[in-house]
C-alpha cells in the first residue's frame, strides 16, 4: 500500500464535479464556506450552472466535463489534492478510480454506486493507493436525527424497541433530473436514494443487520424504479427499524417516532439545513443548523409528554471532519465500508422484491 498523499496545511484544492442540487446547494456552500478548502475547478455542462459557479468561485476553472478536467491535471494546469463527485451514481465509479490513479482523495455522493461491486472497486482501489475515500452521508447530521441519538446513547428511552423513520414528500412531477427516469442497475429508485440516508441511520443507531425485507411501488408511467418504498431490518441487536420513502406523499407521517421501554420520541417535518442552504443561507454564520418554529418534537412516557427541543444540525461537520483527516490523518468523517454495508443491504432489497407498478391499476 503507498503512503497516504501528503498535503500540506495550505487550503485543500478541492474540484467539484456536477454543480446541480448536490454540488451547487450541498458541497459548494460547505466547501465554500470552510477556509480549510480551495475551490480550484467547477465542471458542469449546463451554462445556467457554470454562470452560477462562476459567480459563486470566481478565481476557479470552470470546465464542461470531468474529461476537460482531467487534462488539466495532467498537463500540470491544475493542482488538486481532492475530488467531490456530485455526479449521477453511474458515473461514480469511473470517475473515483480516474481520481484515485492521480493519486487525489475522493468525496463521493451518495448513493456510493449502482452495485457493491463498483463501491467495493473504488473503497480497494483508494486502499491501495493509500488515498481517502469518504461518502456524503450528510443526513448523519440532521439536527432531529442528532436528537435521537442523543435520546438513544443516554438511556431515556430505556431499551429501543422499534425505530420508525420517514422521508416523504410531495413531487408528482418528479426530481426533474436522470433520478425520474433511472432503472435500478444505474442506481435509481428511492430505496436507494432515500434509503441510502434511512438505512445509513438506522445502522448507525443500533448495528448490523440480521434479516430485512422491503415493498417497492411505482405509481408513475415510465421506466424508472420505485418511488414509494418501505423497508424493515430486524437488528442483531433486537431492535425493529421501519423505514417508509415516499416521493408521491399528499400528507406525511411523523420524521421519527422510536418507541423504547420507558419512553417514546415523535417528531415531525424534516431538517431545514437544504432548504437554508438553497436559499442562500451561510453555513459559517452562528445560529445555521438551528431548527426553526414548527410542529413540536415530543418525549412521551405512557402518563405524560413534553416538548423536546431538537439538536442544532451540523452539515459543516462533514467538511470539518474531512479537513482533519486530510491534514492530521483522523478518521474520514464516513468510513465508506459502512455506505457499502448499507448498500450491501439495499441490493439485497433489490434482488429478492418486485417493483409493483400501479399505473394502470
Amino acid at each position: 500500500m503507498m503512503a497516504r498523499r501528503p498535503v500540506s496545511q495550505a487550503a485543500i484544492k478541492t474540484a467539484i464535479i456536477g454543480f446541480g442540487v448536490s454540488g451547487g446547494v450541498f458541497h459548494g456552500p460547505l466547501i465554500g464556506a470552510n477556509p480549510s478548502y480551495s475551490v480550484e475547478a467547477v465542471v458542469t455542462g449546463s451554462p445556467v450552472r457554470a454562470a452560477a459557479a462562476r459567480r459563486r468561485f470566481p478565481a476557479a476553472f470552470i470546465v464542461p466535463d470531468f474529461a476537460a478536467l482531467l487534462e488539466l491535471v495532467d498537463d500540470g494546469t491544475l493542482e488538486l489534492d481532492l475530488v467531490v463527485l456530485g455526479t449521477p451514481p453511474a458515473l461514480h465509479r469511473e470517475q473515483a478510480l480516474a481520481a484515485v490513479e492521480r493519486g487525489l482523495h475522493v468525496v463521493v455522493d451518495k448513493p456510493f454506486a449502482p452495485s457493491v461491486e463498483d463501491a467495493e472497486a473504488m473503497v480497494d482501489a483508494a486502499r491501495a493507493a493509500g488515498v481517502l475515500l469518504t461518502v456524503f452521508q450528510n443526513r448523519r447530521w440532521d439536527g432531529d436525527f442528532l436528537t435521537v441519538a442523543e435520546l438513544v446513547r443516554s438511556g431515556r428511552l430505556g431499551e429501543v424497541r422499534t425505530f420508525e423513520s420517514r422521508f416523504e414528500w410531495w413531487r408528482p412531477g418528479g426530481f426533474g433530473n436522470w433520478r425520474d427516469d433511472a432503472g435500478v442497475d444505474d442506481g435509481g429508485g428511492l430505496l436507494i436514494d432515500l434509503g441510502s440516508h434511512l438505512i445509513d441511520q438506522a445502522l448507525q443507531l443500533f448495528g448490523p443487520v440480521a434479516e430485512a425485507r422491503a415493498e417497492l411501488r411505482r405509481h408513475s408511467d415510465g421506466g424508472g424504479a420505485d418511488e414509494d418504498s418501505f423497508a424493515e431490518l430486524r437488528h442483531e441487536s433486537g431492535v425493529v427499524s421501519r423505514l417508509w420513502m415516499n416521493g408521491v406523499a399528499p400528507a406525511v407521517g411523523p420524521r421519527f417516532h422510536v418507541l423504547g421501554s420507558r419512553a417514546g420520541f415523535t417528531s415531525w417535518g424534516l431538517d431545514g439545513q437544504e432548504p437554508a442552504l438553497a436559499a442562500g443561507a451561510d453555513p459559517s454564520k452562528a445560529g445555521y443548523g438551528a431548527v426553526p418554529s414548527r410542529e413540536p418534537a415530543r418525549l412521551s412516557d405512557g402518563a405524560s409528554s413534553f416538548d423536546v427541543g431538537l439538536l442544532q444540525g451540523d452539515y459543516p461537520a462533514f467538511y470539518r471532519l474531512l479537513a482533519d483527516a486530510v491534514h492530521r490523518a483522523g478518521p474520514v468523517p464516513v468510513d465508506p465500508t459502512g455506505a457499502l454495508e448499507t448498500l450491501r443491504i439495499i441490493r439485497h432489497l433489490h434482488a429478492s422484491t418486485p417493483i409493483r407498478s400501479l399505473a394502470h391499476i
